[in-house]
């Protein structure tokens, strides 16, 4: 109890933590609302990639000093695209193009960055450092949420027929097609703004954990975009929260609470009715 208050002292005295908190919570909420159509898509693999892909350009970027957002954006999107074209022109399946693509990308970012000055960018880069965003951090931040927010607000409809249906809304006459690489883009995005918090190796988990665990307490995608975001800010919160008192990395810290959230809604949310199953085994 003492350091939770002692935590909470800290945030009126000192401006670096106040700035991991409002990154935390923006961070928290992007990532529940997109993970929650990654899931329903049944794509989490493609945001694994995305996540992993997106290393070389971030390279990139600090090899020759611009915009992490720029370079990162670019290799995220040409991978989904790659992604797509060689499961389209070859018969592999579209899980084996993924796993060549993203691989290559990822080995692609490990030589750049080898290259670049510091070996410290590496390890904020791969698991994280909230405690060191900056304002331009903040305000990156802020801009990608406030085009998630838009993006799902604008095509919220489009986004839920080809989330559930994906043969009906080509019936219905959507460019399923656009509608994917717009939810890529936004989901590149989206990984971009976690690197500060949370890192490439463990963005994955929150664009999909929080996501999983709205997901097992609602059917519904308006209510499980607003428990998934729920769950994230929680997570993104408490993990800085450890990460600040215990000295622990800010990117595990915020993901093993987003594991233990889940396994709390696993084990006692109505819909996975986790005990009535056991009883029902031991009969």
């Amino acid at each position: 109890m003492t350091s939770i208050i002692e935590f909470f002292n800290a945030l009126g005295k000192y401006d670096f933590l106040q700035s991991a908190l409002i990154t935390a919570i923006m961070v928290g909420i992007m990532s529940g609302i997109i993970g929650s159509f990654i899931i329903l898509r049944g794509m989490s693999l493609m945001g694994d990639a995305i996540s992993h892909a997106v290393l070389p350009g971030v390279a990139v970027a600090y090899i020759f000093g611009f915009n992490i957002l720029i370079g990162a954006s670019i290799f995220g999107v040409l991978a989904a695209l790659l992604i797509g074209f060689v499961a389209a022109r070859s018969k592999i399946k579209t899980d084996t193009s993924i796993g060549v693509v993203f691989s290559a990308f990822y080995a692609l970012g490990f030589i750049l960055i080898s290259m670049a000055e510091s070996s410290t960018n590496l390890h904020h880069i791969l698991f994280g450092n909230i405690l060191a965003v900056s304002d331009t951090d903040i305000m990156t931040t802020a801009v990608v949420l406030g085009i998630v927010i838009l993006f799902v607000v604008i095509f919220y409809k489009e986004l839920l027929v080809t989330s559930f249906d994906e043969t009906y809304a080509k019936t219905y006459g959507l460019n399923v097609q656009l509608i994917h690489y717009g939810l890529m883009l936004v989901l590149t995005l989206v990984t971009v703004s976690a690197l500060q918090t949370v890192g490439i190796i463990l963005v994955v988990a929150m664009l999909i954990t929080p996501a999983a665990t709205a997901f097992l307490w609602t059917d519904k995608l308006g209510t499980m975009l607003i428990l998934s975001a729920t769950v994230g800010v929680i997570a993104s919160i408490a993990g800085l929260y450890f990460s600040y008192t215990f000295n622990w990395a800010s990117g595990p810290a915020i993901v093993i609470v987003a594991a233990l959230l889940f396994a709390l809604s696993f084990i006692f949310s109505p819909k996975q009715n986790f005990f009535k199953l056991r009883r029902s085994v031991a009969r």
